[in-house]
């Protein structure tokens, strides 16, 4: 509890999982403390038009850590949106990205709207205007701070905010880096819409593929036949659901905010999602028994549980009948502080969100690579590559006598586009962060790989504060 009695807030969330890897760590106070405030809270209120008069529209945008620059975060549309959760967002995107070796703060922004309630006028003037404020602040730019998208916002938003800031800054020729997530002809990047969903999967099949860990929870190592549930069918959950599913696993469950769906058998991610199109909803798809809330799908029967909605689903009073094994946080903070200890206590191993779902900034880091050298991934080398290994093949043709196939020898000599080194870039990330979080979990004797990974993130960012000279 708080120190009000009530349940801990997000940002209050964040912070004990703070302290408690920071017991870890041997830093001074004061450079903990440092590592973990927001330096910049910007909260401000402007006027749109709409049908009957005017609407006063409250916003966010918080920068936590200006360890290193630009800071880097998502823009969310929601009415549930206020500045403790926009904190806590910006102070895990700051531990998320040093996790994965990605060399932004953290930051996040929020809009308190319902974006289904607005026209798409009314959006792109909320989005511009946003924009315009967060340049009067110098909140936004290639050097300074790099939004993205995050719930209730996509590509469209993101190619308005690149629009405006062109607007503002007209002579900036590395402007298209001031956002990422854009559309593909706005400088955005191949496979950036399916990242976080794609990091989730390579996250999941790397812990499992751990024979000692995979024994200690009671389970095979590898993804074939693991029964998993999934809650959330937006853009992370869509994708961490059909990887898995392709991966070998069986969905088993997904849960959408009108309700859920089980069959132990399986379910056809495909199929649901078209037949949620058509009928507007997962309930009363064929072979499959509906379930009264979304709540209740946390709770099935099954090895690998993703939540990938909203943060504090899994709280003290649900998280001891979770059943899964694996917990893989698809989502931000879907698990409260209380809740982890809970799951600890049980052998529950939790894949922690800042971690897993890091797939998203990581190709986000890549669009803005590409936007800043202004040349697309994989245009200067792929035909060098593939002529490269088309003489290779040709001289191992010529000394053994054997001839490939045509099919054979165009899979071999296959030269990287962009979203196969993309998708490569991912994939190392993720195997190589977990790897990182499950020695440190390892060598500081801590009991869950969530503490390992913020004591992964503290040291590093503390490292960066003393090179910074700020700290001796």
């Amino acid at each position: 509890m708080a120190a009000n009695g009530h349940p801990p807030s997000f940002f209050e969330n964040v912070n004990i999982n703070f302290d408690k890897a920071a017991a870890y760590t041997n830093h001074p106070q004061g450079l903990l403390d440092q590592v973990k405030i927001c330096n910049s809270v910007y909260q401000f209120q402007f006027p749109i038009q709409v049908e009957d008069g005017y609407e006063v529209i409250s916003a966010w945008r918080v920068e936590h850590s200006h360890h290193k620059l630009p800071t880097k975060g998502g823009i969310r549309y929601s009415e549930d949106v206020n500045e403790d959760e926009v904190k806590a967002l910006a102070a895990l995107m700051t531990y998320k990205c040093a996790i994965v070796d990605v060399p932004f703060g953290g930051a996040k922004g929020g809009i308190k709207i319902d974006p289904k309630k607005y026209s798409v006028h009314q959006l792109q003037k909320i989005t511009r205007r946003y924009t315009a404020e967060l340049v009067k602040k110098n909140f936004i730019g290639p050097g300074i701070d790099v939004p993205a998208p995050d719930y209730g916002t996509g590509e469209r938003e993101m190619a308005w905010i690149v629009d405006t800031y062109m607007a503002f800054n007209s002579g900036s020729i590395d402007g298209q880096a001031c956002v990422t997530g854009k559309p593909i002809t706005q400088g955005g990047i191949r496979g950036r819409r399916e990242a976080t969903g794609r990091g989730v999967f390579f996250g999941i099949r790397e812990a499992c593929a751990n024979a000692e860990d995979m024994k200690a929870l009671g389970l095979k190592p590898g993804l074939e036949g693991k029964r998993v549930v999934v809650q959330g069918l937006g853009n992370v959950g869509y994708h961490a659901a059909k990887f898995l599913q392709e991966g070998g696993c069986l969905i088993v469950g997904l849960a959408e905010y009108e309700g859920a769906i089980y069959n132990l058998k399986g379910l056809d991610v495909e199929a649901v999602v078209k037949h949620r199109k058509e009928t507007r909803s997962i309930l009363n798809f064929p072979g499959a028994t509906n379930m009264a809330s979304t709540a209740e799908a946390l709770e099935l029967d099954c090895d690998i549980l993703v939540p990938a909605a909203l943060e504090s689903v899994i709280t003290k009073e649900n998280a001891p009948r979770i059943k899964a094994k694996i917990i893989g946080e698809g989502a931000n903070g879907p698990t409260t502080a209380e809740a982890g200890e809970i799951l600890n206590r049980k052998g529950t191993m939790v894949i922690p969100d800042m971690y897993l779902n890091a797939g998203g900034v990581t190709v986000s880091y890549f669009e803005w690579l590409k936007n800043l050298q202004h040349v697309r991934m994989g245009r200067m080398a792929k035909r060098f590559t593939e002529t490269s290994f088309d003489q290779l093949i040709a001289t191992l043709e010529q000394k053994t006598g054997k001839m490939f196939l045509e099919d054979e020898r165009k899979k071999l000599t296959h030269g990287p586009d962009e979203i196969d080194l993309v998708n490569s870039g991912l994939e190392d990330t993720m195997i190589v962060a977990y790897n990182e979080i499950r020695e440190r979990k390892m060598t500081v004797g801590c009991d869950d790989l969530r503490t390992a990974a913020f004591v992964s993130s503290i040291d590093k960012i503390a490292h960066s504060y003393i090179e910074l000279g700020i700290f001796p």
